[in-house]
């Protein structure tokens, strides 16, 4: 492969890269790449090494491949950042925040080109953009040992002794060193003499200095007696220290930004002094901010102190995880969304409180013993900052560089860091910087729609289109985990949604062989639970009025007009089967909310109450991809899926449902009709008999097993542990007298012609078991035929029906002498 030129204005433009990612002309890092101040934004790109360059991690012989990553740890390569020119003079990314191996790793600052007046994001519901109105944060519920949200187990992290990880030799590799203002490479190795620590920038004179500022015994503010290095970050070095005043505490010190001026200092000093005030249980605290002596310059520096978190990284977390041969092992789906779940709760609280943490990754999440804490807070900045931003390339947002950050670019973080986590993301900041791979490319993705789709919505470039808040981003993650955590093992985890009521009422539960009725379908479908800050919250409470018509005609009284009474007012149309009135009570909804998720609901029930199967369909993909964690889009889909023929579609969402909530047992009948339908009556009767016993449906879903162990089968099959088992389970059943007897005829029936075809007797020993206490013989069977038609013809209220009834006595009688 040739090798790369360098385009440097500084080069000649003779110069080539070398393996270790250097110019051999300039000696300098491959061009930087700015940020775009308009059109397409985009984040800040990175220039990272090639394929066949040295991995260049500490203990790691590997190279690089195509990709992006190392074919020996499997980690991204340890590029230098993307970096963009400084917005003032020695200003650079953040470090840490505490803790070993937690160095900040490619973060980078991103200068913003938008007003202040461009900050929101507010949603536009543009295509099939769903909005829901949710809270904008979260007070941070969040508790120790809450990880896993009830639902995951995740493997405790041991703490261990802080004095460990001191460094002992704190040095700072010269292919990470770079210059504060020019970002020029500095320090370097040259004519075979290791590069200085210590120095001035070749370029534009600025001073370096990558030697520890703090030494062991240091006591610094008078209080904060330093141990030794943790790491080094974009501000220096992070320093172990006691707290000599309270307890002797651990505590970890960290630059603050221009420390080296003190008119600079105190301005620092002040902006940051709003993370003191920031206090929940998942982030780490901010405990003071002290000031020191530089002892070789003089000059005044300042730190901020923060607690100390023990455990590890999400990063090392991943990185100890191999396979057989050697490679990173991406973390289980339900490890890492439980995760994403604990942090999400504090980035909910920072966005209350006006704040954005701009660099969530791996590398600043930190699990201690079975809690979870967000380190690093260097990049946390205000709604309304007009300062440096810093994030890290692969998990900014595209909108960074014109928008700047909001509470939406973080939550894409979040999804970015769910997908480095649980897929072997190569590329990831690169090739696939603002993207995802897709199903066919990711086994997990495949294997896990709802998942695929949350990352998909959280990562939309268009912000508007995304998650509302951290906490609508939660709920939604919440019923992704249930539903994989019920896939992986086939146990239910059933919870109440916040957007949608229980089904109203059964599809088919008969099992008939007709069709479905698109219009009951859709009235059989959940619908929308009320808003409760709707005007007419209250008033639609207590409604109990019964026929459509009386609906609609006390809608007309209610105290005053809201989106709530038109619901209701759609509904009560689609229920009185008048399409007209309900299409235009939707466009009206349409026209005056086109943000309101309810009204893309109401337009595929609207749809598929009139036949228009596939429009109904198009509605409800769109909430699915909005909500992919409610079961109701999912039935919904379901439901077009069958009516549209497509059993494979059908099959698969019926069955994401019912795995997840039997208590929507539609579910249950509409995968017992599609297997039915595709010869699987064995796959039928599961899906039936897994109706659990406290749901109100579970008698009409035993009588549904029964019909689907025998409906439609040949009188030459082997019927006789069949009907054993339908004997056995409507004897078991509570049911009034007419439905127990059309239950038992069916049962009869389907025995007397098994008997009648010869397939009975002496098959089994001792011969075959009794059906509904009835010989497997055909005059027996026969009697008992004709006692159960005599029955219904006494119970029915119709003399058609008792007539008929009567002649199928007669015909079912056997051959008497009176």
């Amino acid at each position: 492969m040739a090798a790369e030129v360098c385009v440097r204005p500084e080069c000649s433009g003779a110069g080539e890269i070398d393996p270790d990612g250097y110019c051999t002309e300039c000696g300098l890092a491959p061009q930087p790449v700015a940020v775009a101040a308009s059109g397409s934004g985009g984040g800040p790109a990175a220039a990272g090494p090639r394929a066949g360059d040295a991995c260049g991690r500490d203990g790691c012989a590997g190279a690089i491949d195509a990709d992006g990553y190392c074919d020996e740890c499997g980690l991204a390569a340890e590029a230098a950042p993307a970096r963009v020119p400084a917005a003032r003079s020695g200003s650079a990314p953040s470090g840490t925040g505490s803790g070993p191996g937690s160095a900040r790793s490619g973060s980078v600052r991103t200068m913003s080109g938008r007003s202040r007046s461009h900050r929101s994001s507010a949603r536009t519901g543009r295509g099939s953009a769903v909005s829901v109105r949710s809270g904008t944060g979260s007070r941070g519920t969040a508790r120790r040992g809450n990880l896993g949200a009830g639902l995951v187990t995740v493997p405790p992290v041991p703490a261990p002794d802080p004095a460990s990880a001191v460094l002992a030799d704190p040095e700072v590799p010269e292919r990470k060193r770079f210059c504060s203002k020019c970002e020029s490479a500095v320090g370097r190795e040259k004519d075979g003499r290791p590069g200085r620590p210590d120095g001035f920038c070749t370029k534009c004179g600025t001073p370096y200095s990558f030697t520890p500022k703090l030494e062991r015994g240091d006591l610094v503010g008078g209080q904060y007696e330093v141990l030794g290095c943790l790491a080094h970050g974009g501000l220096g070095w992070i320093y172990l220290a006691i707290d000599r005043r309270v307890n002797d505490k651990w505590v970890v010190l960290k630059g603050l930004l221009d420390t080296g001026d003190e008119d600079a200092l105190a301005v620092a000093v002040a902006e940051r002094r709003f993370l003191a005030e920031v206090d929940h249980p998942n982030i780490v605290r901010i405990i003071n901010f002290v000031e020191h002596p530089d002892s070789r310059t003089g000059s005044t520096d300042g730190y901020i102190v923060m607690e100390y978190v023990g455990g590890k990284s999400l990063k090392d977390i991943a990185s100890e995880r191999r396979t057989a041969d050697g490679r990173r092992e991406p973390l289980p789906v339900e490890q890492a969304i439980a995760y994403a779940l604990e942090a999400l709760p504090a980035l909910g609280y920072l966005h209350s409180r006006g704040l954005v943490y701009c660099d969530f990754k791996i590398d600043n999440v930190i699990q201690s013993e079975d809690s979870l804490k967000i380190i690093d807070m260097g990049a946390v900045r205000r709604f309304d900052d007009d300062g440096p931003i810093y994030g890290t390339v692969g998990y900014q947002a595209p909108e960074i560089g014109t928008d700047g950050p909001t509470p939406s670019s973080d939550l894409y973080t979040v999804a970015r860091t769910l997908a480095v986590l649980t897929f072997d993301f190569q590329g990831y900041s690169t090739t696939h910087r603002h993207e995802l791979p897709g199903p066919e490319d990711v086994p997990v993705l495949a294997e896990y729609e709802s998942y695929y789709r949350f990352l998909v919505r959280a990562t939309d470039p268009d912000p508007a289109r995304r998650f509302g808040s951290a906490t609508e981003m939660a709920d939604q993650l919440t019923g992704v985990l249930r539903e994989v955590l019920s896939l992986k093992d086939g146990r239910p985890r059933p919870a109440a949604s916040t957007l949608f009521g229980p089904e109203l009422r059964l599809l088919d539960s008969e099992l008939t062989e007709q069709p479905l009725d698109p219009a009951q379908a859709a009235l059989a479908l959940p619908i929308p639970r009320v808003d409760p800050a709707d005007p007419n919250a209250g008033f639609l409470a207590a409604l109990t009025a019964g026929s459509p018509a009386e609906v609609l005609t006390t809608l007309r009284a209610a105290p005053a007009p809201s989106v709530e009474l038109r619901l209701r007012a759609l509904r009560a149309e689609l229920e009185l089967a008048d399409p007209a009135a309900a299409g235009h009570t939707l466009d009206e909804l349409a026209e005056d909310h086109p943000d309101d998720w309810r009204v893309v609901w109401y337009r595929g029930l609207t749809s598929l109450a009139a036949g228009s199967t596939e429009a109904a369909a198009e509605s409800f993909d769109a909430l699915y991809d909005a909500f992919p964690g409610e079961p109701a889009p999912k039935l919904a889909l379901a439901v077009c899926a069958e009516l549209l023929g497509n059993a494979e579609d059908a099959t698969e969402f019926y069955r994401l449902v019912g795995t997840t909530d039997r208590s929507y047992v539609s579910a249950a009948f509409g995968l017992a009709r599609v297997r039915l339908a595709a010869g699987d009556r064995a796959g039928a009767v599961l899906a039936l008999e897994a109706v659990p016993e406290a749901s109100a449906h579970f008698t009409a879903a035993r009588v549904g097993t029964v019909r689907a162990r025998l409906r439609g089968r040949s009188a030459a099959e082997e019927l006789g542990p069949e009907l054993h088992r339908c004997s056995e389970q409507l004897d078991a059943l509570t049911l009034d007298a007419r439905h127990r007897e059309e239950l038992a005829v069916e049962v009869l029936d389907t025995a007397l012609g098994w008997v009648m075809a010869g397939k009975a007797g002496g098959a089994r020993p001792g011969g075959e078991p009794k059906v509904l206490g009835h010989a497997p013989a055909e005059r027996e069977l026969r009697f008992a035929l004709e006692h159960s038609y005599r029955v219904l013809a006494r119970l029915s209220d119709r003399a058609e029906t008792r007539i008929e009834m009567v002649e199928r006595a007669n015909r079912a009688r056997p051959r008497t002498w009176v």
